[in-house]
Formats: C-alpha cells, structure tokens, sequence
C-alpha cells in the first residue's frame, strides 16, 4: 500500500494555509484528517494516492462544507403548499422586509414611545388581531402546542377539562390531547364516542370540578360516515349555561373562506368567536401564512389570565417574529392577503396557468433531450389543514433513463439550490402548485442538471 506517500495533517494544513490564511487551526486541522482518513480508504481500496494539489484541494472543500449553515432554501415541488418539513409557510415580502428591519437594529418592542417608560410587547400585535378575529383580547406565543398547554395550564390545573372521545388525538410529532392535559395538571374527562357526541355528553358530566370544555377541531384528520358533533354554538351554550369557558383549538386557524378555492369549508377564527367560543387558539404559521407562532384570541379576562401566568414569558415571541407576524397581519386588514401572503398566492392559482407553466418547462426539458412530460395532479394544502382535501394541479414527470426515480430524486435533492418532488409510478414529478412563478427557471435547469 502507499500510505507513506500521504502528507502529515501538518504538511496538508501548510499546503492548505496560503489559500486559507484566516481559518482557525482546529477547523483546518479537522478537515485535514477527514480527507487523509478518506484518501487511506480509497488507498487501501486499491486506488493511487491523490496529489498534494489534489489533498489540499479536498481539504478546501471539506473546510467549505464544515461551516456551510445546514439550513438552506431549497424548491417545494412536492404540490404540498404548508409542508411541515420544509418549513410550513413561506413569508411574504412585507413579513421579511418587517423583519429585516426590526433585526437589524433597536426597536420600541418593550417602550412607550409616548410616556417614555416601559411598555409592553403585546400592545404591538393585540388591536390587529382583535380588529380581524371580533375578540376581545389576544395573546401570541411561539407556537399553537405552547398556546393550548398555557390555556389549559392556567384555566385548568387541578381540574377536568371535557373533551370528546372523537377528539382526543394526536395532532402531529407525538402531541398528544391526553398527554398535554395530563402534563397540564389538568384531568381528561372523554364524552360520546369515538364517531358520535352530543351537547348532553358534555352537560351530563359537568361538576363542580369542571375548569373548561375543549373542541380540538379535525385538522389533519377526518371522520367520515355515521358521525355527530354538536356545533360551537351548541357548546358554548352548554358550557356557559353552567359557567364554563368552552376553548376551541382550530389549529391551523383560517381568516379567510376556503371555498372560494373548490376546497371543503375550515372553520374561520371569526367564526369560532362569533359563535361563543371564549378562548381561540391556532397556529401563525400556517394557513395565516406568517412566521411560526401560537396565537390565542377571546374573553379580555381569560387572555389577561394567560398573560399574567409565570409560563406566559417562557413561552413569548421575540421582536422578529412580530414583525413578521404583524406585518402578515396588516395584509388581511388591507385586504391584500390572496396577493401578498405566498399562501393565499399558491393555492390561489388558476389550474390553467399551472398548466401553461408546466408546459413551458416541459418543452424546454425536451429541447434539451430530456424525456419530459405534463402530468395532471392533485395537490393537497397540507400542514394540518384541510384533511383529504385536494386541488388540482399540473406538473412535469421524467422517467429516468438510467437507474431509478429514487435515484434521480436523489440528485435533485442535492443540488443547488435542493429539489423536493414526488415519485409517482416511478417518474419524478414536479407539481407546480407549491412552486413560485420566479423558481421555474431555477427548477427547469436542475431537472437537466439531475438527469444528466
């Protein structure tokens, strides 16, 4: 073997230092050993060994990948528009502008401009959401899991909390209904069935122990069927007949109608407040289109008590987030929210031009001799939101020439910037209903980049 023809880490660094003179010594010196470790591999493989060119080469790329932030934009051709993994919803222009500016200096986040004196962060995102849910009060935390465990922790602690044995679920990332009550310090008081409840289950159960009824909405999930659940209005006469405060979790939360889209109806936060529903929470973070958040809206005196409980300020948002999330806000107010928030933008879009765009990249991929095609597909909004619920779509498949679709998935994933697609009967396809207008250039020369 000729092993001996290696470099010390010592002799490479040296090699190396001229084209790296500010690189700390501990991140050379590991770079380093990583690429002697994979040259005596290759080595004892059978393979000559590399050239010091070659080795500092190597090391100058291992150095690059080392301290390459691991979160990166990539494209979503998944057709999935609140995809979870790739980090639910994308902000809009005036949300990153806000929170450019906000980052990049001071701000009157906890100061009254006007007295002088300390303020409070609440004040800065409060009115806004007021004004568009018709609540009383409102309350932002930095997710909706934090919003429900602060409600139930501080209204029902040492007490039974009412739910349906329908809604007693896990939500997503092992979140569970039971386990948070428990965690709480609340107790679950399960009523009807798994596919059936009625406004007397919940008042047949009612004691003096009663803190609260909860109604978890079925956002990533469906009953179908022989199936009943009374309405909110039902229930908040149940629950304030006997002096109850009736929480309704709606999880991703909407302000705006989803039928106007051709999806099933999901329940609006004004609705919920219209119909007696005291304390409200849903996410910021999905079919609101903002940054990641909690939000909780409802009675000025359960939102006061959330507010003043210890966990309240563990559980706060920073300055950024409530730029972004007040600047997301301000477009419903205006009415601007289908043009501005990329949400709306994406699940907006006609068919028809999903369609014309799919048909552009596609002649271009065949130009280029790739093996294109225009696929009808259904896309589904995702993120917790509108179980089984689809909307049409157009995309590209490729069949590759060689090897599989996994594979070809693969090399799109690791290109730059990465593509996310499905595998549909072994194509790799791109749906177009979660792709921006301005990607499909980047999108069209990553395909002919991956499939060659």
């Amino acid at each position: 073997m000729s092993f001996r023809h290696l470099p010390s880490v010592d002799a490479l660094i040296r090699e190396v230092r001229a084209s790296q003179p500010d690189a700390p010594h501990e991140l050379l010196r590991d770079a380093a050993r990583v690429v002697l470790a994979q040259a005596r591999t290759a080595i004892a493989a059978g393979s000559p060994p590399p050239s010091l060119p070659a080795l500092a080469a190597a090391v100058n790329a291992e150095l690059a990948a080392s301290v390459a932030p691991s979160l990166r934009p990539l494209i979503n051709a998944t057709g999935v528009v609140i995809q979870t993994n790739l980090g639910r919803a994308p902000l809009s222009a005036a949300a990153r502008a806000a929170m450019q500016v906000v980052g990049a200096g001071y701000s009157n986040l906890e100061y009254d401009l006007v007295e002088g004196e300390r303020g409070s962060r609440h004040v800065h995102l409060e009115q806004l959401l007021v004004r568009l849910t018709g609540a009383e009060a409102a309350l932002v935390v930095n997710n909706n899991a934090a919003a429900i465990y602060l409600a139930l922790i501080a209204l029902a602690a040492g007490r039974e909390v009412i739910v349906s044995r329908g809604q007693a679920v896990e939500i997503g990332g092992g979140f569970r209904i039971p386990d948070v009550l428990r965690a709480s310090g609340a107790t679950l008081v399960e009523v009807g069935t798994t596919n059936r409840t009625y406004a007397r289950d919940y008042a047949a159960v009612i004691t003096e122990r009663t803190a609260l009824i909860l109604r978890v909405h079925s956002s990533n999930f469906r009953l179908i069927g022989f199936v009943h659940e009374p309405e909110l209005a039902e229930l908040a006469e149940v629950a304030h007949k006997h002096g109850l405060p009736l929480l309704d979790d709606l999880g991703s939360g909407t302000l705006i109608d989803t039928r106007q889209f051709g999806l099933q109806a999901e329940p609006t936060v004004q609705a919920s407040i219209a119909a007696g529903t005291d304390l409200v929470t849903f996410s910021g973070d999905k079919l609101l289109g903002g940054p990641q958040a909690g939000i909780i809206v409802g009675r000025r005196d359960l939102v006061g008590q959330l507010r003043r409980h210890p966990l309240a300020r563990a559980l706060r948002v920073d300055k950024s987030t409530i730029a972004g999330l007040a600047a997301t806000l301000h477009s419903y107010l205006r009415g601007a929210a289908l043009r501005e928030i990329p949400v709306w933008q994406l699940i907006s879009t006609p068919v028809a031009e999903l369609q014309q765009r799919a048909e552009a990249i596609a002649a271009t991929l065949v130009a280029a001799g790739l093996p294109a095609r225009i696929i009808a597909c259904e896309s589904a909004v995702g993120g917790g939101s509108l179980p089984g619920a689809t909307q049409p779509s157009a995309g590209v498949a490729l069949t590759p020439a060689t090897g599989n679709a996994t594979t070809l998935a693969a090399r799109l994933r690791a290109g730059d910037p990465p593509v996310v697609a499905r595998i549909v009967d072994e194509q790799v396809v791109c749906d177009l209903r979660s792709v921006f207008p301005a990607e499909d250039a980047t999108l069209t020369a990553a395909l002919i980049a991956a499939y060659r």
